[in-house]
């Protein structure tokens, strides 16, 4: 089959027999003394999938171009989902210059989340109105020290930090810190494991009750005598002094039994 330069279309099938005749017309056009002596391939475009191979070719001189047009696969399947992290650690916190802009770098290892701060300084103090050191005065008399000035202006903002959570999880989990940055804060939440609950007695369990509780001495207490308390103390002194002891005593003890 002699080779024909205007086959196949575009968007045209391929045939596989008239294919291989087209590569066996290329080779008698070669063997034949056409002057043909270089191959180039033009392009090799990426089709989507489904779509039919094609290839073309064209001889401009001496030189045969080809041109491919291949259809991509079709889509694997999604692959496993990656290990979960737990943990956030801060690789290092940077000083930079005033002015520079505060940066936070994240990555992920595999287990934990990495944290890198750039944090500018402010900007020195000015003193002076002028913004300059004054100069010492001569010997403290007739030269004056420069006032202080104000303090120079503030540096830029740094992103915050704020809580968004403090979690109380089962005894013998573990405690967990969870980092985000939003762009403008880092943002955390904690897990704390509340502890095991106390026990009592020296066994771990809670002593029995004794025989009689206050509750019920007081209930027992309760509707019986009044003791003294309807007893009147002797209020006229004597002054027979043995007689005066006596009854001082006597008032003490009716004192005492009333309630």
């Amino acid at each position: 089959m002699p080779f024909d330069p205007a086959w196949p279309q575009n968007g045209q099938n391929i045939d596989a027999d008239r294919f291989r005749g087209q590569f066996a017309g290329i080779i008698d056009l070669i063997g034949s003394g056409s002057g043909i002596n270089a191959a180039q391939v033009d392009s090799t475009n990426t089709l989507p999938p489904s779509t039919p191979a094609n290839a073309s070719v064209s001889v401009v001189g001496n030189t045969l171009h080809f041109t491919f047009e291949i259809p991509q696969g079709q889509e694997g399947p999604m692959g496993q989902q990656g290990p979960p992290f737990s943990q956030a650690v801060v690789d290092a916190v940077n000083t930079v210059n005033p002015g520079d802009p505060a940066a936070v770098g994240v990555s992920f290892d595999g287990t934990n989340v990495r944290f890198t701060f750039d944090i500018p300084r402010g900007n020195d103090g000015m003193n002076g109105s002028d913004g300059a050191q004054g100069p010492p005065g001569n010997d403290g008399g007739d030269g004056a020290q420069g006032q202080p000035g104000n303090d120079g202006p503030q540096g830029p903002p740094f992103a915050q930090a704020v809580v968004d959570a403090v979690n109380t999880v089962d005894p013998g989990q573990s405690a967990a810190v969870g980092v985000s940055f939003d762009g403008t804060n880092v943002r955390f939440t904690f897990d704390i494991p509340r502890g095991n609950d106390g026990t009592n007695g020296s066994d771990g369990a809670q002593g029995p009750p004794g025989e009689i509780s206050q509750a019920q001495l007081d209930s027992a207490i309760s509707g019986t005598s009044a003791n003294t308390n309807g007893v009147s103390t002797l209020d006229t002194g004597f002054a027979d002094p043995d007689m005066e002891a006596i009854r001082q005593k006597l008032n003490e003890m009716i004192l005492n039994g009333r309630r």
